[in-house]
């Protein structure tokens, strides 16, 4: 099958043969340039605005100089990032999904992060993002009174790639360092502006305009599950259980587990019905567990005892003493397999239970804790909040297949008793659903783009909660791809079945109505964050980027200073050494995980 990426390819082969054609035949207008299949439209229009605009020209050498002081530092983390990643892939180079070459295209459709579906936002935003950066440079070029020769745009078949501004050369060269730093740093000064603004307006009016919709927001169904069954499916907000109101996603897990009943009639989206048959299906183990289930088993019985929902389930496996055998149902046939119930955990060395003769390092199965029955890590959280630190407890556990107890004086963790152990989910190590939906926290990607936090925000200040959440939504568009952050999805925009679990209700925009709304923080969360894609890009040290060029000119500035010749030439070891670097480190992260 042909992939988006090689229709892609086939398609600028066709547009380049296209343009040598033309370009050849003299078929091309006179203000259009070729560079292989990109073409440049050049004009001479709009010098008389940068002219206008330069006239406060101590504002914008202030301006400017701050985009210096800002640059540079950006330059010194993208070199020692660059570095330090190249490091990495060095130690460990299987290929991430994030280190895919094809992820380094800013490209909708291509890269895994970027889906077709949010082109019109990266397009505008990067529409944006070309004419501040390029006019930015131009009106410093005015500024310091360098003649601007010719604007405008690089096009890759109708994609806007670049602008640009072509100063005189000649009087560039004329001015000082000071002057040519300021007009090459204007670019992304500005690209910086641009987010700060954007963004402003994405955490502030329109974000505060938005809030969930009531209900369990369905980001999928898990194939073969009850769920899926039954005809829920991705964009579905699940809004009550036989007659019980649904309001958030945590309200699903709580009327499900209230309810025993096999067959339980969902209402979905406020307007259909459908009914769920609910059975125990296997989601999740740990490689290596004492359980004999596999992922995807249909558990039907526990000891003998019918169970067809996850609260009936954990009742039965309650009523045993922790090693039991349970029935399940896989390729169509059932079997009785063995089954180990508790909480799932890796001994710690040097804590309390291996200080008390557990095998420090190996995982055990934690039955009880004096004589409390204990289902899951959760269960032995709320066990040990009871204990105190020095408190001695006795906990029964599992350990190859052998049944230990083991006398624990509890270490100090927040004024409790500290066990010293690492838990898994599930019953041990067995994580299941009787209804197999995947929830989309919808609450949580709203408080990613600013919304206040339900809690307040826990005493942060206004700039420390702006720049924070900046940084955050910087990687909001392949959040999956980092653990640990609480974002199992990655996040394009308010698009797609998405739409359905937000409303316009609250701020000071929701008159105009959520698809509006929609439309609004598309083009500003795509605009911020091309523009400061294109901000740290262009501060990379490297020729023929602006970081390449002020570094040149910070180079000669230190240099002229010291007392060694010729000058010109440790100019270019310098810049020439951090070029070289940068590239070897940026091709070691393309292609050495593909190579190894």
């Amino acid at each position: 099958m042909v992939s988006t990426l090689q229709w892609v390819l086939f398609g600028l082969l066709v547009y380049w043969l296209a343009v040598l054609y033309a370009d050849r035949n003299g078929l091309m207008p006179s203000f259009v340039g070729t560079s292989g299949p990109i073409l440049t439209l050049h004009t001479k229009r709009g010098r008389a605005f940068l002219n206008w605009l330069a006239g406060p020209k101590r504002f914008w050498r202030a301006w400017s100089n701050v985009g210096v002081g800002v640059a540079l530092v950006v330059m010194l983390g993208s070199f020692l990032a660059l570095v330090f990643a190249a490091l990495r892939v060095a130690r460990d180079p299987a290929q991430q999904t994030v280190s895919n070459p094809k992820n380094f295209l800013v490209i909708p459709g291509v890269n895994d992060f970027l889906p077709l579906s949010a082109a019109p936002g990266i397009v505008f935003g990067l529409a944006v993002g070309l004419v501040v950066h390029e006019g930015g440079h131009g009106l410093l070029s005015r500024v310091e009174d360098i003649e601007i020769e010719s604007m405008g745009l690089a096009l890759l078949a109708v994609l806007p790639i670049g602008a640009f501004v072509e100063p005189n050369e000649a009087e560039r060269r004329e001015r000082s360092r000071g002057a040519q730093t300021r007009m090459f740093a204007a670019g992304v000064t500005n690209n910086f502006a641009v987010t700060l603004v954007v963004y402003a307006l994405l955490f502030g009016p329109i974000i505060a305009s938005l809030s969930v919709a009531p209900g369990a927001a369905v980001a999928g169904a898990l194939p073969g599950s009850p769920a899926a069954d039954a005809g829920v499916g991705p964009g579905d907000r699940i809004t009550a259980i036989d007659g019980t109101d649904v309001e958030t996603n945590e309200d699903l897990d709580a009327v499900l587990d209230d309810s025993t009943a096999e067959n339980v009639t969902v209402e979905l989206n406020d307007d259909r019905t459908a009914t769920v048959s609910r059975e125990v299906i296997v989601t999740e183990t740990v490689r290596g567990g004492p359980s004999a289930v596999a992922v995807n088993d249909s558990v039907v019985a526990v000891d003998g005892e019918r169970v067809d929902s996850r609260s009936a389930f954990r009742a039965a496996l309650a009523n045993t003493t922790g090693r039991t055998t349970v029935t399940v149902e896989r390729d169509g046939a059932r079997e009785q397999v063995a089954f180990v119930a508790g909480a799932y955990l890796t001994v710690l060395p040097g804590e309390p239970l291996a200080e008390a003769g557990a095998p420090a390092g190996d995982p055990v199965v934690v039955t009880a804790v004096d004589g409390e029955r204990v289902l899951d890590a959760t269960a032995l959280i709320a066990a040990l909040d009871d204990t105190e630190p020095g408190q001695e407890i006795a906990v029964t556990a599992f350990h190859d297949g052998e049944l230990a107890t083991y006398n624990v004086t509890l270490g100090n963790q927040d004024g409790a008793g500290f066990l010293g152990v690492q838990p898994a989910r599930g019953i041990g190590g067995v994580s299941v659903t009787d209804f197999g939906t995947e929830l989309y926290p919808a609450g949580t990607y709203l408080t990613a783009l600013g919304a206040a936090p339900d809690g307040g925000a826990g005493g942060v200040g206004p700039i420390q909660r702006f720049f924070g959440t900046l940084i955050g939504t910087l990687v909001l568009p392949f959040a999956s791809a980092i653990g640990g952050i609480g974002l199992p999805f990655n996040f394009a925009g308010f698009q797609g079945p998405i739409t359905n679990f937000y409303v316009a209700d609250g701020g000071p925009l929701s008159f105009i109505g959520k698809d509006v709304l929609f439309v609004l923080a598309n083009l500003a969360f795509w605009t911020g964050w091309i523009n400061v894609q294109l901000g740290f890009f262009n501060c990379i040290p490297a020729f023929p980027l602006d970081g390449g060029h002020i570094l040149r000119t910070s180079a000669e500035a230190v240099i002229s200073r010291l007392p060694i010749d010729p000058k010109r030439r440790h100019v270019r070891y310098v810049t020439t050494s951090v070029g070289v670097t940068m590239l070897v480190c940026l091709l070691a992260m393309v292609l050495v995980p593909s190579l190894l």
